[in-house]
């Protein structure tokens, strides 16, 4: 017998919390649209893959190289998995193997068994949320938080993408136990944020601004964070 599928409850501090990261991080309520991605689908699908555990720098480079090596990405599926690579080696950044077979892989799938498919996403945009994710999810190396990151940024849809800095900022705010998998914070984010695109892409712009300049992994600036009397672990993280 299945499972019934777990009530999460949205914590008493979530519209504060998220009222103070926007006025902190977003001035004016700003929304960070337009992305500065390049504006067609396959294009930040593929520098969005750039941009998994590497640096933005590293990343934009790296796009950078592949669209002057590659004008069309036809030219880089024929190419194949290692000339991408040598691509990427060349711009520096890492993982270049991963990255070029995730890239040609994507190209692989949408040009189908006889490589004379079209290369492009353009059909996601007429998707519901679940049937677009679904189909992102099926492209090789796209992940749940990949295909959130499309859905939010780029198909504007209420997705919740969460990362380290989001994972973090609700672990020391003690809205989730230690215990639990980045999966299942990420169902909670999912669960509990309200379901508008403004709404989850100011906590995640915001979230993510927080944890890099202020929450960090290591030396948490306490000291200077808008959420310290909400948060619990400042006592224990911040200065003695």
């Amino acid at each position: 017998m299945p499972r019934p599928a777990p009530t999460f409850t949205a914590p008493a501090t979530l519209p504060e919390v998220t009222r103070r990261l926007t006025g902190q991080y977003l001035p004016d309520g700003e929304l960070p649209f337009p992305r500065t991605r390049p504006p067609e689908l396959l294009d930040s699908l593929i520098r969005t893959i750039l941009g998994q555990q590497n640096t933005r720098a590293a990343a934009d480079r790296q796009y950078r190289a592949l669209r002057a090596a590659y004008p069309a990405w036809e030219a880089a599926l024929l190419d194949g998995p290692d000339g991408i690579e040598d691509t990427l080696r060349g711009a520096g950044g890492g993982l270049h193997r991963s990255k070029a077979a995730s890239v040609h892989g994507i190209l692989s799938a949408l040009a189908g068994p006889d490589e004379d498919g079209p290369l492009t996403l353009a059909h996601l945009s007429g998707l519901t949320d679940e049937d677009a994710r679904a189909a992102l999810e099926a492209l090789p190396g796209v992940g749940r938080h990949t295909a959130a990151l499309m859905l939010l940024f780029d198909l504007h849809r209420p997705a919740m993408p969460v990362e380290g800095n989001l994972d973090r900022l609700a672990r020391r705010l003690e809205w989730v136990p230690d215990a639990w998998t980045g999966a299942r914070v990420e169902r909670w984010y999912d669960a509990v944020v309200p379901r508008t695109t403004p709404d989850r892409l100011r906590l995640h712009v915001a979230g993510v601004r927080h944890g890099r300049e202020v929450c960090l992994s290591r030396h948490p600036r306490c000291d200077a964070c808008v959420l310290a009397d909400l948060c619990p672990s400042a006592a224990l993280l911040g200065p003695g």
